[in-house]
């Protein structure tokens, strides 16, 4: 095996069976850069929706081409749509330690949800994390004693799409 693998740059991307309907909703984030690192591990993802609130810019050249081929909304803040994705039939499920946060590893994700991210900072704050249906979180073995809000939203759109590979 040593010596015949050979790098492919830009494989085609995996077919899904039918839309992704996981829809990724953010607060006011502190840095464009995370937001950017987000959109664009949606868009890997096949994520084809996402809520972003405050002045949101997305950075181009982080995202790639994620940022046009994901449906962002900006609004001003997050309860007033996720209550309204409630009322669709959207469980919301917030990425955050809390006293009754599950496991990442452990959660069976919905098929149709909204994953909250929150804030570098503040996390998730207290009128949404009221809002939510369940949290989870991701294990940390070490220091500091969270992962960065971009790299946590990686691993749990990862564990999505590994539980839901074919959309």
């Amino acid at each position: 095996m040593a010596g015949e693998l050979e790098q492919l740059r830009h494989k085609p991307q995996a077919a899904l069976d039918r839309p992704r309907e996981l829809v990724v909703a953010c607060p006011p984030m502190r840095s464009n850069v995370n937001l950017s690192r987000i959109v664009r591990a949606a868009g890997c993802c096949g994520i084809e929706r996402m809520v972003v609130c405050g002045a949101a810019r997305v950075i181009g050249k982080i995202a790639r081409d994620a940022e046009t081929t994901l449906e962002i909304e900006i609004h001003r803040t997050l309860p007033p749509v996720l209550k309204r994705f409630r009322d669709e039939g959207y469980p919301l499920i917030g990425l955050e330690q809390t006293n009754a946060s599950q496991c990442l590893f452990d959660f069976a994700f919905p098929r149709k949800a909204v994953l909250v991210i929150g804030n570098e900072r503040t996390g998730i704050e207290d009128e949404v994390l009221r809002m939510l249906d369940r949290c989870v979180e991701i294990p940390v073995y070490g220091r500091p004693y969270a992962h960065n809000a971009a790299t946590a939203a990686c691993m749990a759109l990862y564990e999505y799409c590994r539980q839901w590979p074919r959309g």
